[in-house]
C-alpha cells in the first residue's frame, strides 16, 4: 500500500484565531471591495448604455450588447459541456481496478487527493474553458450578424459559380465554427486522456495493454470528430483559394486562384477531403474492432497525401507547366483578377484617354483666355494657411484652427466658388489659467466659421476672407456658431448647470453662456454622477457644487469618434470637414462598408494605401482602421454630426451597396434613405479623400484591361512622392473646380498625377468628379500621355522652378534674414492638350510668425514665370516672355540637384549693382513687414521686381548665355532653409 504519512511530526503550534472585530473588519474590507468591482464594471455598462440613448441610437447598443451576450453564453455553454462531458465520461469509463505498479501506486495519491473534490475540481474546468470559449465568439458578432442578415451580391465568381455573398458573409462564419469545433475536440481529447491516464485508462509504463478498450473506444471518437473536421476544412480550403492571398509577381498582393491553385491545389484539396473522411470512418470503427492499427495507418496516409498531393505535386505543376510559359498559363487567371478587382474597388468604369501632354494650339492669345475656363485656380493651400487664419482670425488664445484646412463650395454673387474653411475651435492648451473647472465648466466649446475665398488674396498676400471675425460676419449668413463638437475637442465638458461658461470676448468683455441643447448625459441624478466619477476617475465629479441642476456631460465629442460609436461597422474617412447647412455647422464624414471576401480582388492595407504627405504630419488625418486589409469598398454612408447639438444622422449613399443592407438589416432605422438629403446639404458633399487614395494606388496597376500587358508591368504607374516637403510620402490629391477635355464646364473635381514606376516624368493624370450635384458624380478620367513624349512630372517640374537662375536668386532673397519659404500645393490642369502647373509660394519670417502669399510659379509648353500674381504669371507665361524650360533628361533616372555648378561669378558691374539694389530692396519689404506698412511692403516689391528685372538682362547680355539652362544656378529643393 502507498504510504499515507506526512513525515515527522514537530511540536504544534497552536494560533490563536482573530477577534471577532478583527474578523468583522476584514468581512467589511472584503464586502467592500467586492461591492467596489462590481460598480466598476456596471459604471462601464451604465455609462455606455446611457450615452447611447442620449445620441438616440440606444438600439445599437441593446442590438450589439444581446448578440455578445448570446454568443458568450451559447459557445461559452457548448466548450463547457463538450469538455466536461468528456471529462465525466472518461470518469465513468475507469477500469474498476488499478494495476499494481509504481505507476499506478504515484497517481493514487492524486486519486485520494483529489476524491473530496471532484464535482468542484469539474465545475471549476468547465467554467474556466467556457469563460475563456465564450469572450472568444462574443468578439466575432459581427461575423454572426453579417452571416444572419447577409444579402446577395448578384454576382457569382468565376470558378465555383456562388454569390459574392458566400465568400463575404457565409464564410468566415463557417470559418469560425470550424475553428471552435477544432478547439472542442482538442480540449475534450487533452481531458479525456488526462482523466483516463489518471484513473488508470491509459498506462505508459504499468505492464500489460496501454489502454482499457473503453478508454480505446472514447479517445477513437475523439480523433475521428478531430479528422472528421479536418476533411470539412479540406472541402472548406477549395473555396477559400478564391479569397486566398499570395505572392505574384505581377502585383504586390493577388488574390484568387492561379493556374497552380485552379489545376493542383484544388484537386488536391478534393483528394484530401475524401482521404480524411475514409480516415474518420476508420477511427469511428474502433467502437467495435478495438484496434488502433486500421487508424493509425489511414492517419499517416492522410499526413503523407498532404505532404505528397498537397505540397509536391503542386510546386511540380509549377516549376515545370507553369514557369515555361507563365504568360500564357496564368492569363485567364489574371483576366478574372483584373475584372473582380476593378469591380470591387468601383474603379471599373474608369474612363482612359489617350492624353497628348503637349499645347496643339500655338495662339497665345487664345491659351490664355482658354485658363479661366479650363480651372479655378486655387492659390490659397489649404496646408499652408493655417497658422495665417490662427494668427489673424483666432482672436484669443484658447481658441485654434486646424493644422490642415478644408476646401468646399460656396456661392457668392450667384457663382459657386472654391472657399477655404476652418473652425475656430476650443484650444485647451490656450487656456489661461489650467484647472479643473476652467478645463471642464468654463470653458466648453469653440466659436464661429473662418472663411476665405481659394483662388485669390488680398495686396498684402493674406487670405480674402468671406466670413471673419469674433463673432464671424460675412457671406454665410446667420447660423448657430458655438461649437461643442469638433475635432479638437477630445475631452470631456459639463454644461448647462450652474456654472456659466465663456462664450466669447469683444470690445466690451467677456460674455457668458450656458448650454441650451439637450446633448449629452444628464448629471442630477446622482447615480448616474457615481457611475462618471469612476468611468472617468474624476471624483470631483460625484460631489462638485458646479454641478446641479440641468448640468449635462458631454463627451466622445469628435466627428470620427461619434460616427464610429454609432456605426461601429463602418470604416471612417481620415478627414471629417465642417459646412454650414441651413443655420447649423454640420461636420460632414464620410464612411465606409468594406469586406476582404471578395472573390478574386486583390487586397490592400487601409493605411498604408491612405498615407501621404499630409498624414505624415497630422494624425488628424490618418484613417481609423490602420492595419484593415479590404478588397471591397464603397462610400455607402454619408454621416453628419452637429456641431452645436452633437446630432448624428446616417444618410444611404450607396443605394447599391449589398454590404450597407446586410448592415441595415441588422441595425434598422439607424441608416436614414438618400431621399433625406436636404438640397442644402447636397451641395457641400463631395468625393472623400481616402477612397480616392485606394482608387488611385489600385490603378497604377489596374488601370490596363489586358492580361498580357498586367503581366509584363510595362504600364505600371506609381504617386510620386510630394516635391513641396521632404516627407518622403506621396503627394495628396487636391481639390480643385476644373474641366477635363471631355466635360463642357468646371466641376468641382479630386486630381492626382501619375509618373512611371521607378521614373519622374508624367504617365496620365487623373480625376474625379466629386460633385455630386452633377450626373455623372464618381466617374473616374485618366488622361494617359504617349511613353514616346517625355512630358515632366511633379517632382521635375519643382526642379525646373528650383534650377531658373533668376528664379533661384529671387528665392533666396526671399529667405534673407529669419525668413522661411514655403511651397503650395503644385496643381495640375489639363489645358488644350498640354498640362498647366501652378504652385504658390509663401514666405514666413520678418516678424512674422505666419506665411503670407509672395510668389506663384507657373509652367506651361516649356514657358516658366514667377510673379506677384497668378495673373501677372499667366500673362508672361502666355505672352511669350515666359523663361523658357530645357526639358530633363529622358534616361529613367533622377537629376542630381546637389552638384550642379555654381553660376559664373564673373557679371558684369551693372549685375551687381542690381542684385545690390534688390538686396537693399527685400530688407525695406522686411521692415515694412515688421511695421505692419502694406504700402511701403508694396513699394518695395515693386523695387525689388524691378531691380531683379535689371539684374536678368544684364545676365543674359553678359553672362554668356548662362541664363538658358537651368543648370546654370544652384538648385534650391523645397523647404530648404539656404
Amino acid at each position: 500500500m502507498p504510504d499515507r504519512g506526512g513525515g515527522p511530526t514537530g511540536p504544534r503550534i497552536r494560533v490563536g484565531r482573530p477577534s471577532r472585530r478583527v474578523r468583522t473588519l476584514l468581512m467589511t474590507l472584503g464586502v467592500l471591495a467586492v461591492l467596489g468591482m462590481v460598480f466598476t464594471m456596471f459604471a462601464g455598462f451604465w455609462t455606455d448604455w446611457l450615452w447611447y440613448r442620449s445620441v438616440d441610437y440606444s438600439s445599437v447598443f441593446t442590438t450589439t450588447l444581446s448578440t455578445k451576450i448570446g454568443l458568450f453564453f451559447v459557445f461559452g455553454l457548448l466548450m463547457a459541456v463538450s469538455v466536461g462531458f468528456n471529462i465525466w465520461l472518461a470518469h465513468r469509463l475507469r477500469p474498476p481496478l488499478s494495476a499494481m505498479s509504481m505507476e499506478q501506486q504515484n497517481l493514487d495519491r492524486y486519486r485520494m487527493g483529489i476524491a473530496p473534490y471532484k464535482k468542484w475540481l469539474l465545475l471549476g474546468i468547465t467554467a474556466l474553458v467556457g469563460l475563456i470559449a465564450g469572450a472568444s465568439a462574443s468578439s466575432q458578432w459581427r461575423t454572426w450578424l453579417m452571416w444572419v442578415n447577409g444579402v446577395s451580391f448578384g454576382q457569382k465568381d468565376p470558378q465555383f459559380h456562388l454569390d459574392v455573398s458566400f465568400y463575404a458573409f457565409d464564410l468566415p462564419w463557417y470559418r469560425f465554427l470550424l475553428g471552435f469545433g477544432f478547439a472542442a475536440a482538442i480540449l475534450g481529447l487533452i481531458a479525456a486522456a488526462l482523466t483516463h491516464y489518471l484513473y488508470g485508462g491509459l498506462r505508459i509504463t504499468s505492464p500489460g495493454a496501454r489502454a482499457t478498450a473503453a478508454a480505446t473506444g472514447h479517445l477513437s471518437v475523439l480523433l475521428g470528430i478531430f479528422v472528421a473536421l479536418k476533411a470539412v476544412a479540406y472541402w472548406l480550403d477549395r473555396y477559400g483559394l478564391a479569397v486566398k492571398s499570395s505572392d505574384f509577381k505581377a502585383t504586390d498582393s493577388w488574390t484568387g486562384l492561379r493556374y497552380v491553385d485552379a489545376n493542383a491545389y484544388l484537386p488536391a484539396k478534393t483528394i484530401l477531403f475524401c482521404i480524411a473522411v475514409i480516415c474518420a470512418l476508420l477511427f469511428f470503427a474502433t467502437l467495435w474492432r478495438r484496434t488502433w492499427q486500421l487508424p493509425v495507418i489511414g492517419f499517416g496516409l492522410m499526413v503523407l497525401s498532404a505532404i505528397l498531393i498537397g505540397g509536391l505535386y503542386p510546386a511540380i505543376v509549377q516549376k515545370f507547366q507553369v514557369q515555361p510559359n507563365e504568360q500564357a498559363k496564368e492569363a485567364p487567371y489574371v483576366e478574372k483578377n483584373l475584372a473582380a478587382t476593378r469591380e470591387a474597388y468601383g474603379i471599373d468604369d474608369s474612363q482612359v484617354t489617350e492624353y497628348p501632354g503637349i499645347a496643339e494650339t500655338k495662339d497665345q492669345t487664345k491659351l490664355r483666355d482658354d485658363v479661366a475656363n479650363a480651372a479655378s485656380i486655387r492659390i490659397m493651400d489649404p496646408n499652408i494657411v493655417s497658422p495665417t487664419f490662427q494668427q489673424l482670425q483666432q482672436i484669443r488664445n484658447y481658441y485654434a484652427f486646424p493644422t490642415n484646412l478644408d476646401v468646399d463650395r460656396y456661392a457668392k454673387d450667384g457663382k459657386e466658388q472654391d472657399t477655404v474653411i476652418g473652425l475656430r475651435e476650443l484650444n485647451y492648451a490656450g487656456i489661461p489659467k489650467r484647472n479643473w473647472i476652467n478645463d471642464h465648466f468654463r470653458y466648453t466649446h469653440g466659436y464661429g466659421v473662418v472663411a476665405a475665398e481659394g483662388t485669390s488674396a488680398d495686396s498684402g498676400g493674406r487670405p480674402a476672407f468671406t466670413e471673419s471675425d469674433l463673432p464671424s460676419k460675412g457671406d454665410l449668413g446667420t447660423y448657430e456658431q458655438r461649437v461643442y463638437y469638433g475635432e479638437r475637442t477630445t475631452t470631456y465638458s459639463i454644461v448647462g448647470g450652474p456654472q456659466k461658461e465663456i462664450d466669447y470676448s469683444d470690445d466690451s468683455g467677456e460674455k457668458t453662456y450656458s448650454y441650451k441643447g439637450d446633448s449629452g448625459v444628464n448629471l442630477e441624478n446622482p447615480v448616474n454622477r457615481a457611475a462618471y466619477a469612476v468611468a472617468f476617475g474624476e471624483p470631483q465629479i460625484l460631489y462638485s457644487g458646479a454641478i446641479g441642476e440641468g448640468s449635462r456631460i458631454l463627451y466622445n465629442r469628435t466627428p470620427k469618434e461619434r460616427v464610429e460609436a454609432i456605426a461601429p461597422w463602418l470604416t471612417i474617412d481620415g478627414d471629417a470637414y465642417p459646412a454650414v447647412v441651413e443655420g447649423r455647422i454640420q461636420w460632414i464624414v464620410d464612411a465606409y462598408t468594406t469586406t476582404n471576401g471578395y472573390p478574386y480582388a486583390s487586397r490592400t492595407t487601409l493605411g498604408d494605401t491612405t498615407a501621404d504627405s499630409l498624414t505624415a504630419t497630422n494624425d488628424q488625418r490618418a484613417v481609423v482602421a490602420q492595419q484593415n486589409q479590404v478588397n471591397y469598398i464603397r462610400n455607402s454612408v454619408k454621416a453628419t454630426v452637429d456641431a452645436y447639438s452633437g446630432e448624428v444622422k446616417l444618410y444611404q449613399w450607396d443605394t447599391q451597396d449589398p454590404v450597407l443592407k446586410t448592415w441595415m438589416k441588422a441595425f434598422p432605422d439607424t441608416v436614414q434613405p438618400r431621399s433625406e438629403i436636404s438640397q442644402d446639404l447636397m451641395a457641400h458633399l463631395r468625393y472623400p479623400q481616402d477612397l480616392f487614395k485606394v482608387q488611385r494606388e489600385l490603378l497604377t496597376r489596374y488601370h490596363v484591361k489586358d492580361a498580357n500587358t498586367f503581366l509584363s508591368g510595362s504600364e505600371v504607374w506609381q504617386v510620386p512622392d510630394d516635391p513641396t516637403n521632404k516627407t518622403g510620402e506621396t503627394v495628396p490629391p487636391y481639390y480643385l473646380s476644373m474641366k477635363m477635355p471631355d466635360q463642357n464646364e468646371q466641376v468641382f473635381s479630386l486630381t492626382t498625377t501619375f509618373t512611371p514606376n521607378g521614373r519622374d516624368n508624367l504617365s496620365a493624370f487623373m480625376a474625379v468628379n466629386a460633385d455630386p450635384g452633377t450626373q455623372d458624380y464618381g466617374k473616374i478620367r485618366i488622361l494617359k500621355l504617349p511613353t514616346s513624349t517625355t512630358v515632366s512630372g511633379p517632382k521635375q517640374v519643382q526642379s525646373q522652378f528650383n534650377s531658373q537662375q533668376d528664379i533661384a536668386e529671387t528665392i533666396r532673397l526671399l529667405r534673407g534674414g529669419d525668413s522661411e519659404v514655403e511651397y503650395g500645393n503644385l496643381l495640375t490642369v489639363p489645358l488644350d492638350g498640354g498640362l498647366l502647373y501652378v504652385e504658390p509660394v509663401y514666405v514666413r519670417g520678418g516678424g512674422l510668425k505666419y506665411p503670407l502669399l509672395r510668389k506663384v510659379l507657373v509652367t506651361y509648353g516649356g514657358q516658366t514665370a514667377f510673379e506677384d500674381t497668378l495673373e501677372q504669371a499667366l500673362d508672361k507665361v502666355f505672352g511669350g516672355e515666359g523663361t523658357p524650360v530645357e526639358p530633363p533628361a529622358d534616361d529613367g533616372t533622377e537629376e542630381d540637384e546637389g552638384t550642379t555648378p555654381p553660376p559664373s561669378t564673373e557679371q558684369p558691374s551693372t549685375v551687381k549693382e542690381a542684385l545690390g539694389d534688390a538686396q537693399k530692396a527685400f530688407e525695406a519689404g522686411q521692415e515694412a513687414l515688421k511695421n505692419n506698412d502694406w504700402e511701403a511692403y508694396g513699394r518695395a516689391q515693386k523695387d525689388l521686381e524691378d531691380a531683379l528685372r535689371r539684374a536678368e538682362e544684364a545676365q543674359s547680355g553678359g553672362a554668356g548665355g548662362a541664363r538658358s539652362s537651368p543648370r546654370a544656378t544652384p538648385s534650391a529643393s523645397p523647404g530648404s532653409n539656404s
